[in-house]
């Protein structure tokens, strides 16, 4: 099981990386919608976009974690009793 620490960690990393990749998404695809803003308003929306992933990420990773978790012990339960 991953600890709260680890989520944590890992959702760093995968928000630092998404960021860089958004800022370079919005740069580039922005004026093809004719969305025209400085790089400061770019980093800004980036920076937004960026904190809400993070959250969510984090709490999708936990919430899927305590669920995977419980049922991996109902599983292991189950067989326990079956074999009894």
């Amino acid at each position: 099981m991953q600890t709260k620490l680890g989520s944590l960690i890992e959702s760093l990393i995968n928000i630092v990386i998404g960021c860089g990749v958004a800022l370079l998404s919005q740069i580039v695809i922005f004026p093809f919608f004719d969305i025209y803003v400085s790089l400061t308003t770019n980093l800004y929306i980036g920076a937004w976009f960026t904190f809400i992933s993070f959250v969510r990420g984090y709490i999708i990773r936990r919430w899927f974690n305590a669920h995977l978790h419980l049922t991996a012990q109902t599983i292991a339960n189950y067989e326990l009793l079956k074999w009894k």
